[in-house]
């Protein structure tokens, strides 16, 4: 799976931890971060990570334009809800998700269910459609 993470400026400490809490699962996936947050967890875990820009420079956009394309496949997005002018505009990422049904999580709480799912293999839902 390609996964995505995206984090906000107070939430990328928290996505840290997350990543590292979690990185046995996420070592076997494909990781897409915003540069910052990409740079940060890579350097905390040592995974390999598809960075693309600082999500205030078009990173988000980036991700957003591989979910439109079908190459994401969860969006990891921890946003402070009292974000700043300087934080990337999630609105178009969450819209995209729920056109293609990309799973979402934007704290750690959905994000834990969605990994442990993962890791149960309960996410093969891209096959349940297709062959639908």
């Amino acid at each position: 799976m390609n996964i995505a993470l995206i984090a906000h400026d107070a939430k990328k400490e928290l996505m840290v931890q997350f990543c590292i809490a979690y990185c046995g699962i996420l070592s076997r996936h494909t990781i897409l971060a915003t540069g910052t947050t990409g740079k940060l967890v890579s350097e905390a875990t040592g995974l390999d990570i598809v960075k693309f820009l600082s999500g205030e420079q078009g990173g988000a956009q980036q991700i957003a334009s591989r979910i439109g394309c079908d190459e994401v496949d969860m969006v990891l997005l921890f946003r402070d809800a009292r974000k700043g002018e300087s934080e990337p505009d999630e609105t178009n990422i969450m819209r995209l998700c729920d056109v293609h049904n990309i799973p979402i999580a934007t704290n750690i709480a959905t994000a834990e269910m969605l990994i442990h799912g993962l890791e149960r293999g309960d996410l093969d839902w891209r096959d349940i459609i297709h062959t639908k």
